[in-house]
C-alpha cells in the first residue's frame, strides 16, 4: 500500500479515536469502538514507518521522525497496557499527538540515516532509550490526570471527565507500576551506554548524558520513597513530572536545537 494513504489512514483513525474517547467522557459512557480505532491506527502507523526502514534510503532518525517513532511506541504500549489496565482515557492526548507527529514526518523530508549504520551494541543502547521514554512518557501523563483528578475531587461534585476515571488509589498505583517499568529500561539504557559508547560525554551527548542520570535518580528516589515512606499525591505528581521533563531534555533537547534552530 502507498506510504502517503497508509499515513492518512493512521492520522484518520488516531483522530477518529480520539473523538470517540471525547464523546465517551461527555456521556460517562465506556466502549471499545475507540480502541479498535486506536488498533487499525497504530498498525498502519507501524506499516509505515516499518516501509521506511525498508526503503534503499533507509529511516531517517531526524527529530521528527524520531518523535513520531517514539508516538506510535507511546500509543502501542498504551493499548497493550487496556488490555487489563483501565488507562484508555490516555489515548485522549496520546492517540492526537501521534497523528501530529506523523503528520509532520509525512510533509518533513530530510536526509536519512540508515539504520544499518547501527551496530548491534548502538541498538541495544538505543531501543531501551526509546522504550523507557515511551513509558515515563505515558507516566506523565498519568501523573497531569491524577494530579486533574486530585483537584477535581476537592470540588462538589466534580466533573464528569473526573467521574469517568478509576478510583485514586488505581490512579496512583498504575503510576507506580509505569514508573518503575520506565525505570527498568531507562537503568538498561544508561548501562549499555556506559559500556558501549566509547565518549559518553563526547559533544552533543554530555547533557543528554546527565539529564538522563538525573531523571534516573529522581525516578529512583521517588520509587524508594514510596516504599518506605509511603509517598505519593503531590509529591508523587510533583516529581514524576520533573523527571520527565528531565528525560526530555535529555533526548529530544540537542535534537530540537541542532536540527530545528540551527539548522545543522
Amino acid at each position: 500500500m502507498n506510504s502517503f494513504v497508509l499515513a492518512a489512514v493512521s492520522i484518520c483513525t488516531y483522530l477518529g479515536s480520539t473523538l470517540l474517547i471525547a464523546s465517551q467522557i461527555a456521556q460517562n459512557s465506556s466502549h471499545r469502538n475507540a480502541l479498535y480505532l486506536a488498533w487499525i491506527a497504530a498498525f498502519t502507523h507501524s506499516l509505515y514507518i516499518g516501509g521506511a526502514f525498508l526503503q534503499e534510503t533507509g529511516f531517517s532518525f531526524n527529530f521528527i521522525s524520531t518523535a513520531s517513532l517514539v508516538s506510535l511506541i507511546v500509543a502501542l504500549l498504551l493499548l497493550i497496557a487496556t488490555l487489563n489496565k483501565p488507562v484508555e482515557k490516555l489515548g485522549i492526548a496520546v492517540f492526537p499527538i501521534a497523528a501530529i507527529m506523523l503528520g509532520l514526518e509525512l510533509f518533513t523530508p530530510d536526509k536519512p540515516h540508515l539504520l544499518q549504520a547501527y551496530t548491534w551494541q548502538m541498538s541495544t543502547h538505543i531501543l531501551p532509550s526509546i522504550i523507557a521514554f515511551s513509558l515515563l512518557n505515558i507516566a506523565a501523563l498519568q501523573a497531569i490526570l491524577l494530579a486533574i483528578q486530585d483537584q477535581q475531587l476537592k470540588s462538589h461534585p466534580p466533573k464528569r471527565f473526573v467521574q469517568s476515571l478509576p478510583p485514586l488509589q488505581t490512579m496512583e498505583s498504575l503510576l507506580f507500576q509505569m514508573l518503575g517499568t520506565g525505570l527498568f529500561f531507562l537503568s538498561i539504557s544508561l548501562v549499555s551506554g556506559f559500556i558501549f559508547i566509547e565518549d559518553l560525554f563526547a559533544q552533543h551527548l554530555a547533557h543528554k548524558t546527565v539529564l538522563s542520570i538525573l531523571a534516573w535518580l529522581i525516578f529512583s528516589a521517588l520509587l524508594l520513597g514510596r516504599s518506605r515512606y509511603g509517598w505519593r499525591g503531590q509529591i508523587a505528581i510533583k516529581w514524576t513530572l520533573i523527571g520527565f521533563v528531565s528525560l526530555l531534555l535529555a533526548y529530544f533537547g540537542s535534537k530540537l536545537v541542532l536540527e530545528i534552530i540551527l539548522k545543522r
